[in-house]
């Protein structure tokens, strides 16, 4: 009878130590496909990030721009695009992570370029016909994403900003800041087919030290080992004490001040930022 349980006994470690085995290997697996996954995300977000020498090539603006992605990739998105002297810039955040976020991102930057090369300068039309595009693919994807996006219209230092994303701050060349709030300048895209009566823009106006500072909740939502947020107040502060250097400067204390309050953790969101002086 002993011998008779023992062998049942070892019989079932077995099923078990084999279960535990093929479970290792599907989640080995598994992991693979994630990590391929957020490697290719990483790629594409790098890959369209508005290269150096197209930035000083913006008549009128000192720029600097920043990304970072996460361990786990996010779809943070930023852009600065010139089409025959019109420039458009762009912010904006979609939900979730990995590649299902990219290639909304990627979504949003190539409808995007694509009404700005087709000269179109109505606001309302231009982000609902980028939002029907992605509502469409989303889906057509079958999947639950949507973004935050706000777009800056930029012109001998008139900026027209419309579209929902995190406040964006303008900063005067004294250093002093104003918040604007563009809860009420739009809607995330992707969630309904039309966002038309959703869509609003306000004017802004930069005079020479003047200038701009875009961000996603990636740096505000930022958290140290106390789990305390980074914050925007903390933001404006570190943008303030810096304002008089140029933008790269500018963005490099923003980046390098975040950086220090994470500490040695792992990055959790993009930590993306665009800072725009007027020249």
């Amino acid at each position: 009878q002993a011998m008779v349980e023992r062998k049942q006994a070892e019989q079932s470690l077995a099923e078990a130590n084999q279960e535990i085995i093929v479970l290792n290997q599907k989640l080995t697996a598994e992991n693979l496909r994630m990590g391929a996954e957020l490697a290719v995300s990483r790629k594409l977000q790098q890959m369209l990030l508005p290269k150096d020498h197209e930035l000083k090539q913006i008549p009128g603006l000192d720029i600097a721009g920043f990304m970072e992605p996460a361990t786990e990739v996010g779809g943070d998105y930023y852009d600065v695009l010139n089409h025959n002297g019109n420039i458009k810039i762009g912010i904006g955040d979609v939900t979730g992570h990995g590649l299902e976020s990219g290639m909304v991102m990627l979504m949003t930057q190539t409808a995007t370029r694509t009404l700005l090369a087709n000269n179109e300068t109505d606001p309302v039309k231009f982000l609902n016909t980028l939002n029907q595009t992605i509502y469409g693919n989303v889906q057509r994807m079958s999947c639950d994403k949507s973004l935050t996006l706000s777009l800056l219209d930029y012109q001998e230092g008139q900026i027209r900003l419309s579209g929902q994303h995190e406040e964006v701050i303008l900063v005067r060349n004294d250093g002093s800041i104003e918040r604007i709030d563009t809860i009420n300048l739009g809607f995330p895209l992707g969630l309904e087919e039309d966002i038309a009566d959703f869509i609003a823009h306000t004017q802004i106006n930069l005079n020479s030290g003047d200038g701009i500072v875009l961000y996603t909740d990636g740096i505000t939502e930022a958290r140290n080992l106390q789990k305390d947020c980074y914050g925007l107040e903390r933001l404006c502060e570190t943008v303030q004490r810096y304002w008089h250097l140029s933008a790269k400067e500018v963005q490099r204390a923003v980046i390098q001040d975040v950086q220090q309050f994470i500490g040695e953790q792992d990055v959790n969101d993009d930590l993306t930022l665009l800072v725009l002086k007027q020249k």
